[in-house]
């Protein structure tokens, strides 16, 4: 997948993933982590497309690979902090 969104922005949102799942114990399920992002940003009083932001939220964890692992393998709706940032 082609990067379309800023690095800025990516970055941004895998430090709203690492403060969710830190929150979270260090690991949670995908969609759960999606919709504590968006509450999360629209508690900021950010507009959130919550389609769009999914994308993008999921663009960020495959970027940041070093800060997020899947626990259980790839293909796993399951998204952990890794060990370094847990």
């Amino acid at each position: 997948m082609a990067q379309t969104t800023p690095k800025t922005v990516l970055e941004s949102l895998a430090q709203d993933i690492a403060a969710v799942l830190k929150s979270m114990g260090g690991s949670a399920h995908q969609n759960l982590v999606v919709d504590c992002v968006a509450a999360l940003r629209r508690q900021r009083g950010e507009a959130v497309d919550a389609q769009a932001l999914r994308q993008k939220i999921i663009e960020a964890f495959e970027q940041y690979r070093d800060w997020f692992v899947r626990p259980f393998g790839e293909g796993s709706q399951r998204w952990a902090l890794a060990r370094d940032f847990a």
